[in-house]
């Protein structure tokens, strides 16, 4: 009996036949194309609110944007409840997030480093897509219960939820890639810092225009800088620690399935 990345389960073709199933789970290629469908979403968003001849020019964004990140979340989690996931897994899940919520309050003080980032994208790489995703936005949102709820809360939550998307995209749960992951953990920190740019530009900033936005994404550099180097240093600081740690919980969540007939 061997356990290893898969599960083993009797298949219709005939005893003896097995699937094999990843335990950690990739994006699917529905899933791929759910994803960039929001990513279309958004930037068909940000045409209407740049260019002023189309009739949504003038609506409340600001508004009109918390509604469809917010259905975004719920499309998420709504994908999330019909997956197959077990006490372990939700477990796993709710210490993770929390750990990443309560970590990112210490830090408050200077803004930007925070190792929230971090933790949400190791659970990503080793646990999948679907996981990371949902220890971001959990720990968004359990960690503004300290530090203030508002409209800016869902965004935080799909940013950091995006953040550990993208790191189940480039997981291996055979070997760690230190410097891979050490790359695009701090890529994520200028990707976080754009994504909120967003929401601050439609909330607070008057007109919406081409100018405006690059003038707010230019006063987020330094912020951005930040987070991006704090991503790099606790990556190369936890990195193989937290991944070690990380693959034995998921080796003892895994489960063999044994024919009957054997």
């Amino acid at each position: 009996m061997k356990q290893g990345r898969f599960q083993y389960k009797k298949t219709r073709k005939g005893v003896g036949d097995v699937k094999k199933v990843r335990v950690g789970e990739k994006l699917t290629m529905k899933n791929k194309l759910f994803l960039l469908v929001i990513i279309l979403i958004v930037l068909l968003l940000v045409g209407m609110i740049v260019i002023p001849n189309n009739p949504l020019y003038g609506i409340n964004w600001a508004l009109a944007s918390v509604m469809i990140i917010g259905l975004a979340l719920l499309a998420f989690f709504w994908q999330f409840e019909r997956s197959e996931v077990n006490v372990q897994s939700l477990t796993m899940l709710a210490t993770i997030a929390t750990l990443a919520a309560i970590a990112r309050v210490p830090f408050v003080a200077v803004m930007g480093l925070q190792p929230t980032t971090f933790i949400v994208m190791i659970t990503g790489y080793v646990f999948g897509s679907q996981t990371g995703f949902m220890v971001g936005a959990v720990a968004a949102l359990v960690s503004n219960f300290f530090l203030g709820q508002g409209p800016w809360t869902p965004w935080q939550m799909f940013s950091w939820g995006i953040c550990g998307v993208i790191a189940g995209l480039i997981g291996n749960p055979n070997r760690f890639r230190l410097i891979n992951f050490t790359i695009v953990a701090g890529l994520c920190g200028y990707l976080f810092g754009w994504i909120m740019n967003i929401w601050h530009w439609i909330g607070f900033v008057y007109p919406l225009n081409l100018t405006t936005y690059i003038a707010t994404w230019l006063a987020s550099i330094p912020s951005d800088t930040l987070h991006a180097a704090g991503n790099i240093a606790f990556s190369l600081l936890f990195g193989k620690s937290f991944y070690s740690i990380l693959i034995r919980f998921r080796k003892k969540m895994q489960t063999t399935y044994l024919d009957a007939d054997c």
